[in-house]
C-alpha cells in the first residue's frame, strides 16, 4: 500500500457549489453483516455532511435497534410516529407520512424502532419480497440527492432489501482482523443481487473506520487496499471519544464540533463521494 495513502490531504477534494435543484437521489446502501464496524455512525455524519453541502439527504434507518433514529434526535417509539416498517407492510399508508424531518436543515430520516425485527419473518410470505422497499421508496427519490440506508448487521432479507433497492454500496470497514474477514460474504451478497435482482447495483467505495496508527490497523488497510484498489476511499475515519459525545447530543460529529479531526475526516469522505459523482 502507498504510505501517501494515509498521509493525503482533507483538500484533495474541493468544497463542491451547492445544488439549485434537487433529484434524483442517488441511493446508498450503508453495509457490512457485521456489527460495531461504524455503519449508523458513517450513515449519520455522511447524511449530516452532505447536507451541509448543500444536498437534499433522506436517512432511513432499516435496522430494528434504531441507533440512526435515535442519534438523529427522534423517539421512534413514539406511537405517533410512523417508521419504515409502518410503510413497507401498511398498503393505504403513504411513504411521505413516515418522513420525519431533523433540526437540521435538509436532512430527513425515516424512523425505525423494535418492530423492524419482525419484518424478516413477514416479508417470506409477501410478493415480490425482496424488492418492497425499492417500491415504498420510489416516491421519494426526485425529492432528495441522496437516499442514505443504514442497514442492519445481517445479509438476511431486510439487507437484500436494501441492496435491490440501492443504486450502490458503501461498505465501512473497522480497521481490524475480524471485520475484513467478513468482508468476502458481504461481497457473494452483492454479487448475487447484482446478478439476479438488480443489475445496476454498483460497490461506491470501502470505507475504513475506527482507524488507530498500530501496526495491526495498518496491516489491514494494506490487505483491503489490495482486495479493493481505487475503492477505497483516500480518507481513513479515526477511532475518536468525540463520536460517541455527538451520539449523546443526537447531532452529526461535523456539526457538534466542526473543527475536530473526525468530522474534517467525514468532510473529506463527503467530498470525495461529491467528487466521485456518486451523489451529484
Amino acid at each position: 500500500m502507498p504510505q501517501d495513502l494515509l498521509n493525503r490531504e482533507y483538500e484533495e477534494f474541493p468544497a463542491p457549489q451547492a445544488l439549485a435543484e434537487h433529484g434524483p437521489a442517488s441511493i446508498i446502501a450503508m453495509c457490512n453483516q457485521k456489527g460495531g464496524v461504524g455503519k449508523t455512525t458513517s450513515s449519520i455524519n455522511i447524511a449530516g455532511a452532505l447536507s451541509q453541502y448543500g444536498r437534499r439527504v433522506l436517512l432511513i434507518d432499516f435496522d430494528p435497534q434504531g441507533a440512526a433514529t435515535v442519534g438523529l434526535g427522534i423517539n421512534g417509539n413514539d406511537d405517533s410516529i410512523k417508521t419504515i416498517y409502518d410503510a413497507m407492510f401498511d398498503m393505504n399508508l403513504d411513504v411521505h407520512e413516515c418522513v420525519e424531518h431533523t433540526k437540521f436543515d435538509n436532512l430527513d430520516i425515516i424512523p425505525a424502532n423494535i418492530d423492524l425485527s419482525a419484518a424478516e419473518v413477514q416479508l417470506v410470505a409477501e410478493m415480490s419480497r425482496e424488492s418492497i422497499l425499492s417500491t415504498v421508496i420510489q416516491p421519494l427519490v426526485s425529492e432528495y440527492d441522496a437516499i442514505i440506508i443504514d442497514c442492519q448487521p445481517s445479509l438476511g432479507l431486510l439487507t437484500v432489501n436494501a441492496l435491490t433497492a440501492a443504486t450502490g454500496v458503501i461498505i465501512p470497514l473497522a480497521a481490524e482482523y475480524f471485520a475484513l474477514r467478513g468482508v468476502a460474504l458481504l461481497m457473494q451478497s452483492i454479487t448475487k443481487v447484482k446478478k439476479r435482482i438488480n443489475p445496476g447495483l454498483e460497490v461506491y467505495g470501502v470505507l475504513p473506520t475506527m482507524f488507530t496508527r498500530t501496526l495491526h490497523s495498518q496491516e489491514v488497510l494494506e490487505r483491503t487496499y489490495e482486495a479493493f484498489g481505487d475503492k477505497l476511499f483516500h480518507t481513513v475515519i479515526t477511532r475518536s471519544i468525540k463520536l460517541p459525545d455527538a451520539t449523546v447530543a443526537s447531532t452529526p460529529i461535523t456539526m457538534f464540533a466542526p473543527e475536530h479531526k473526525v468530522a474534517k475526516e467525514y468532510r473529506a469522505v463527503t467530498r470525495e463521494i461529491i467528487a466521485r459523482g456518486i451523489v451529484a
